[in-house]
């Protein structure tokens, strides 16, 4: 057999085999619909990723809002909650169009293996992207042989450059099928090429109905079931949400204790103080001199890049008070040094917009007990609108920086 023979040979049984995958779910306004869904997500997920990831690592013009006070917990809850619904999504994408990767030819054109290429590039990075996140939401770490927050924030533009590059070269399909679905079958073969069009887009309307509903009821389940540990509405159904926020030291969950973070010994020190420091001005304050100072009382949630969140009550110092002890400007910009020497959170830094609002406290109380060492004994700050690993625990220092 010539090479000639053997490829067409290849090339009818790749066409009969594309043919005995046809189904009536299997159409191009099946996929044009998933897709759009999917797109929707992942936007979703990249703009509130991208909004969580710049107040971590803000750029020197911006100024983000603190109200509402929850709005961390709803844009984290919707990054988290798109992410999940991306899934049973991308599941049900691939398996609409898993005939199409059996062509013959398997390149026909420049544009043919640029969408062939976008779509190979858009499905793994797409898959890794989910997964990780995944994986980081349920806080196996130990998986990760690398950066997480760095990986997952450079992956999330290969996500939407594939993606974009994929909608660019199929806009002609996806506008013919983006509202409107053929009522006449197409012709099972299309001459010599032998490429299979099985797009049975006149006939079995049921079980389109029936896959589309599935791959809904998927989608509606695993968010209903892990929504809940960001939206308090939703606890009831928190089924397989990997953290409970009502569980936890006075009520609340923490990421990392005292014990992880090395300082149960010095945060338990009779000698702890706060110094604050701008400058050449300098105070020191141990926990009496601070409960000495105007106490004022929030109720602020604590809102965790995994998803979680919690409102709860908080008692301390505001933080602008400290600021004026040191005369402080009002532009200033904060940095809040914690006992933590073994982390990269250990330190973080407060922009003039939190560090002067009224709410952003210096705790020293949560839901009317002492704070537990878990959640950052003797003093920790907590402030509106920013995610928890900002809100640095087991304080010992804070310098104005600009």
């Amino acid at each position: 057999m010539t090479p000639r023979d053997a490829i067409a040979v290849a090339g009818r049984a790749m066409t009969a085999y594309r043919a005995a995958l046809a189904a009536p779910e299997r159409t191009a306004r099946m996929a044009v619909v998933l897709g759009r869904l999917l797109g929707l997500a992942f936007l979703v997920c990249m703009g509130t990723g991208l909004y969580s990831h710049f107040l971590q690592d803000p750029l020197p013009w911006m100024v983000f809002p603190t109200r509402p006070v929850q709005l961390y917990q709803w844009t984290q809850g919707l990054h988290i909650t798109a992410g999940i619904i991306c899934f049973p999504l991308i599941l049900g994408k691939l398996h609409v169009v898993y005939p199409q990767l059996f062509q013959t030819p398997p390149v026909r054109s420049f544009p043919h293996f640029l969408e062939r290429a976008s779509i190979a590039l858009f499905v793994a990075s797409s898959l890794v992207q989910i997964t990780i996140g995944f994986i980081n939401t349920v806080q196996w770490y130990q998986l990760f042989a690398f950066p997480f927050r760095q990986t997952h924030y450079a992956l999330s533009f290969v996500v939407i450059g594939s993606l974009a590059v994929h909608i660019g070269v199929k806009l002609p399909v996806i506008l013919r099928h983006w509202r409107t679905q053929p009522r006449k079958p197409v012709a099972a073969t299309s001459g010599v090429t032998g490429r299979v069009h099985r797009w049975m887009d006149g006939s079995g309307t049921t079980s389109r109905r029936a896959f589309l509903a599935t791959v809904g009821a998927g989608s509606a389940v695993v968010a209903l079931t892990t929504a809940g540990q960001s939206f308090a509405p939703l606890q009831p159904l928190n089924l397989f949400a990997p953290r409970d926020p009502r569980v936890g030291p006075q009520g609340l969950p923490v990421n990392r204790t005292a014990e992880d973070a090395e300082v149960v010994q010095l945060a338990q020190s009779a000698g702890w103080t706060l110094s604050i420091v701008a400058g050449a001005r300098r105070i020191v304050l141990d926990r009496e001199a601070l409960r000495e100072l105007e106490q004022r009382t929030v109720d602020l949630p604590i809102a965790c890049v995994e998803g979680w969140s919690r409102m709860a009550t908080w008692t301390g110092v505001r933080l602008s008070d400290l600021l004026d002890l040191v005369e402080a400007p009002a532009d200033a910009r904060i940095r809040a040094v914690s006992l933590e020497t073994n982390s990269s959170y250990g330190v973080s830094e407060i922009g003039p917009e939190f560090a002067r609002d009224e709410l952003t406290l210096v705790a020293l109380e949560l839901n009317g007990d002492e704070l537990d060492i878990d959640h950052g004994y003797p003093a920790r700050i907590i402030s509106p609108g920013r995610p928890g690993v900002l809100q640095t625990k087991w304080l010992s220092r804070l310098e104005v920086i600009a």
